[in-house]
């Protein structure tokens, strides 16, 4: 299948002003195409029910948030029974965007690092209105790039432009996830959405950081990954290239490597999702090699299915 033939390359940056704009406008129209319509509701397309206001109680379903347990519901009704929450009128949305080294990574129809400005341009797309403010947080490894939260089209493109146009750290720099989380968290910003768009393939030492942005904010982790990220070719031997350390090793892939490296990728990426939804949020996953906005429309409407399913 021809996955993402209508995603622009953004070029990591390398695009002038023009190419640039016009890329990211192409992007806009794809995802108000593809998503307009198919994803209803205004505030938080991805996380139905968020907010600050307690709304009604409905029974419990796998995956709910345990910190929403309505006891006395639970104990009347002898049925685990959770509180919804009613949507603030206005709603902040604040994006950290891992664009390490390892985004500038794709053997597909794109990189991972024009999928995070795709997911950041939906998520946008779907957050836009009444007001709602986006905010960014752009982390390299040795730089933060904040971009302030405020409302409007003109921010929204500007913010997208920044992520797209934020460059790798500098040779030999490792990607700092944590860092980008951790300048989310403090100072403490209003109850509102947090996005988190990685690729997630470094060590996993956000979690502590990522707990307390889940115990004060909705959480979303959007995975960008590449099939080479999960499973390496039959190819024999070839040079490997690391791109946060500038390591390069020549291996030779054997059936014993090829199988031990996609059981490690799958071991890890477990991890990392056990890790996330421990922290209160779910994982949305996106690859290079399918079909991304369709991925989108599926994750979405599957929470959304299983919200219908438990009011009650």
């Amino acid at each position: 299948m021809a996955a993402n033939r209508d995603l622009p390359s953004l070029g990591a940056g390398l695009l002038e002003e023009p190419q640039l704009t016009a890329a990211l406008k192409m992007l806009e129209l794809s995802v108000r195409r593809k998503l307009d319509g198919v994803l209803q509701g205004e505030h938080l397309g991805l996380i139905p029910g968020p907010g600050s206001e307690p709304g009604e109680a409905r029974a419990y379903q796998p995956g709910d948030d345990v910190r929403r347990m309505e006891w006395s519901v639970t104990a009347r009704t002898t049925q685990p029974h959770v509180r919804q929450m009613i949507a603030d009128r206005e709603l902040e949305t604040w994006l950290v965007v891992d664009a390490s080294a390892s985004l500038d990574f794709g053997t597909a129809e794109c990189t991972k690092r024009d999928l995070a400005v795709a997911a950041a341009a939906a998520i946008v797309h779907l957050t836009t209105g009444g007001g709602n403010r986006h905010g960014a947080l752009v982390v390299t490894g040795d730089d933060v790039v904040r971009v302030p939260a405020r409302a409007g089209r003109a921010h929204a493109q500007n913010l997208l432009k920044a992520i797209a146009t934020t460059r790798r750290s500098a040779p030999g720099v490792r990607g700092d996830l944590k860092a980008g989380i951790e300048a989310l968290r403090r100072p403490q910003r209003r109850r509102g959405l947090a996005v988190i768009i990685s690729d997630f393939l470094g060590p996993i030492d956000w979690e502590r950081s990522l707990r307390a942005i889940g115990a004060h904010h909705e959480l979303l982790a959007i995975e960008v990954l590449d099939p080479r990220d999960l499973e390496l070719p039959a190819i024999g031997e070839v040079t490997l290239a690391d791109a946060e350390s500038g390591e390069i090793r020549d291996v030779t892939v054997t059936e014993d490597l090829r199988r031990d490296f996609a059981a490690a990728a799958r071991a890890h990426q477990q991890k990392v999702h056990r890790t996330i939804r421990s922290c209160g949020g779910p994982t949305l996953t996106l690859r290079t090699d399918r079909e991304w906005i369709a991925d989108m429309v599926k994750f979405v409407a599957q929470r959304r299915r299983g919200l219908a399913a438990g009011v009650g």
